[in-house]
């Protein structure tokens, strides 16, 4: 029923613009017009990462569930969990339409969104009236024009300490002119200084300890990751996500589209953001938690970013392509996956091609 479903409903999406596409499959999922996914689970895939226990390795990105509309909805798609936002301070618009873009011949997407989402009062609303329990985290961010960015993460920690089960603070999207600047070596430092003690302060009140995790890009140079790994670890974080879309049009055969301004996703940002992956990993060592994502578009794909170094993955863009089948097969080929590995945990698996990755020229 699923591969029925994933046929008719990409043929008919692609009849539309991607962003009117998106809106119409969130209001599938709203309506219960996507099935769910029946996975039986498997505990070779259950794992404790950050203090957090996670059914399934694979897990829904940022970007698609800006507002919190359906996050419990992807979770029946098979996620073993879920990230709503990327979420602001205040309700923002984003950049003029249109600005999202599909390379079929690629299989991937390039956006140039710019946090479009309805602010944090909203998204909250939202989280609050869940009573499901699964595993969703909340990706928060800064508004384009806000004087203190730093004070707008900070804002989000606070805000959402009650309903989030782990935070992303993204410093990573190219569409946010300057974000990335926070990736700088003192401007980092004082973002996680700044976020690391609200999640302190709430953590005291509340007696609930909520892990952040960074999101950072795929276009680092090598002292950039340095940099990154050095806060990271003096900071006591409590992981990273490597990576979000990448500025570059390496190998694309849809050249028209290559144009657009953007961040490029999917299929085509799968080696780059696994090379890098894996150079974190080796700079950060064994013990922070890694979510690897970009281009993982089978359970081959997810197992060679945990190979590489992550302990959890995360997909978007190839669901554009595979339909929302796919996580339910990727949870699926996992399990085949460790039958054909022998292991009893999917943990053993992380880091045996990691030396591959680190020495990948990409």
């Amino acid at each position: 029923m699923i591969d029925s479903f994933k046929r008719i409903a990409r043929k008919g999406l692609f009849l539309f613009d991607p962003e009117t596409a998106h809106g119409m499959s969130i209001a599938a999922l709203k309506s219960g017009l996507v099935p769910a996914c029946q996975i039986t689970p498997d505990p070779r895939l259950r794992q404790t990462v950050a203090g957090l226990t996670f059914e399934n390795p694979l897990g829904m990105a940022a970007g698609y569930d800006k507002n919190a509309e359906v996050p419990e909805a992807l979770l029946k798609l098979g996620f073993g969990f879920t990230e709503i936002g990327t979420v602001t301070p205040k309700p923002q618009a984003g950049n003029p339409r249109p600005r999202i873009f599909r390379l079929v011949e690629d299989e991937a997407v390039i956006n140039r969104l710019g946090f479009n989402n309805e602010g944090h009062d909203a998204a909250y609303v939202r989280l609050a009236a869940l009573t499901g329990g699964g595993m969703i985290g909340v990706n928060i961010g800064a508004n384009k024009d806000s004087e203190d960015r730093i004070a707008d993460y900070v804002a989000g920690i606070r805000r959402f300490y009650s309903v989030a089960r782990y935070f992303t603070a993204n410093i990573s999207s190219p569409n946010t002119p300057g974000l990335r600047d926070l990736q700088a070596r003192e401007s980092l430092a004082a973002l996680l200084s700044a976020v690391l003690a609200a999640r302190d302060e709430m953590a005291a009140t509340s007696g609930r300890r909520i892990p952040v995790f960074l999101k950072i890009a795929p276009d680092l140079t090598e002292e950039g990751m340095d940099d990154i790994a050095a806060e990271a670890l003096s900071h006591a974080l409590d992981g990273l996500i490597v990576s979000n879309t990448t500025l570059s049009r390496d190998g694309l055969k849809d050249q028209r589209q290559a144009k657009e301004a953007g961040g490029l996703s999917g299929v085509p940002l799968f080696e780059k953001s696994t090379a890098v992956l894996a150079r974190m990993r080796k700079r950060v060592g064994p013990d922070l938690p890694i979510i690897g994502v970009g281009g993982v578009s089978s359970a081959e794909t997810a197992l060679e970013k945990i190979r590489a170094g992550a302990d959890l993955v995360q997909l978007y863009s190839c669901m554009v392509y595979e339909g929302p089948g796919l996580p339910g097969d990727i949870v699926r080929g996992l399990s085949k996956l460790m039958d054909r590995e022998k292991v009893s945990s999917i943990r053993e698996l992380r880091d045996n091609r990691l030396d591959y990755w680190a020495a990948r020229k990409v």
